[in-house]
This record gives structure tokens, sequence and C-alpha cells, in this order.
């Protein structure tokens, strides 16, 4: 029997996103959510901070909270460069709470500090990511 993980997507592994399909058919659930941190963008995908900052403005951001396979998570940590811990890693492996549905948590990928690109000021990657698009 395979293992299987909770993780909490909030950028472009999102449905309708461009790298959802190395997710897709890992799915087992999915159901939305919202965790504390903020977003800042990264380009054509988003990066989650959980810093001072976030603290401080008592951030939130929604996403989705999928159930996946080992395979799943294997891919997300391919995409996202985790490689393990005390590795050196493009993102963090780390577990949170749902803020509002405690009774749901698990992973989520994030970043130590915003490496100097720029706040989103917006809760959701989709409807940031398609206003910049259109401008």
């Amino acid at each position: 029997m395979s293992r299987i993980f909770r993780v909490f997507v909030y950028g472009s592994l999102l449905p309708n996103q461009h790298n959802h399909y190395i997710v897709k058919q890992h799915i087992i659930r999915s159901e939305s959510g919202k965790v504390a941190g903020r977003l800042v963008d990264c380009g054509s995908y988003p990066a989650l901070v959980r810093d001072q900052i976030a603290v401080e403005q008592a951030s939130l951001v929604k996403g989705q909270w999928i159930t996946v396979d080992e395979a799943g998570l294997a891919a997300m940590d391919e995409l996202e460069e985790f490689y393990g811990y005390e590795e050196s890693n493009d993102y963090d492996r780390v577990w949170v709470k749902d803020v509002e549905q405690r009774q749901l948590e698990g992973w989520v990928y994030v970043w130590e500090t915003d490496r100097g690109c720029p706040a989103i000021h917006e809760s959701y990657w989709p409807d940031y990511y398609a206003n910049q698009r259109n401008r």
C-alpha cells in the first residue's frame, strides 16, 4: 500500500495553472484552504514566505490542500528543488495547519525570505497572475 501525503499548493500547481499537470494524476483528494504567510512574485510562479512581515500583517494565502501518493510528493519535490532536510534546497518543505480548518494540516513549500522578489498584495495567486498577464 502506497503512503499518502497532504500538501498545500498555492501557485502554479493549482488547477488551471501551468504546472498542475505535474500533480494532476497523483491527486486523491482536494479541498480549499488557507495558511499563514504571504506571497511574492517570482515571475511565472509565486513563493510563499512565512517571515516577520507576514506575521505583522497577519497575511493569509488561499490555495488548495491536495492529498497525493508518494510519486506525487516526489514530483513536487523535484519541481520545487527540495532535496531533503539539511540539504541546499530552493524551497523548504515545512509542516503547517490550515488557519480556518484546524483539522487540515500537511506540507507546504516555502522560502524563509522574499529574496528581493516583490510582494503580492493578494491572497490568491491565480487572480494576481491573471491580472498581471492582462496588463
